[in-house]
């Protein structure tokens, strides 16, 4: 299994906003996905800014590539995402899953 890591940020006044964004593409998009095994929205917030962890769990790098494109170290991006998110990775990080949870 592939866990595939992104990070973004928003004004922490505009935190909820910016996750219900999320989830109404990223989350919900990786989770319609043939070979999608979950996704995680974690949220740390601290006094102006509010950081996002978006970690989707594959089960192979073809079903990854199917959602990302042949370059999947580049992040899939939606349309009002600059309307919540002050910052964002250009970059996705993959990691094998050692060991994952029950």
């Amino acid at each position: 299994m592939i866990a595939r890591v992104w990070r973004a940020a928003a004004l922490t006044s505009n935190a909820e906003a910016a996750s219900d964004h999320l989830r109404r593409t990223g989350v919900l998009v990786c989770r319609h996905c043939q070979g999608n095994r979950g996704v995680l929205l974690l949220r740390h917030q601290r006094e102006e800014t509010t950081e996002f962890l978006f970690v989707s769990l594959w089960e192979s790098m073809e079903a990854l590539q199917d959602f990302a494109g042949a370059d999947v170290d580049k992040p899939v991006t939606y349309a009002g995402d600059a309307d919540y998110l002050i910052e964002a990775d250009t970059r996705v990080r993959h990691y094998d899953v050692v060991e994952p949870s029950r």
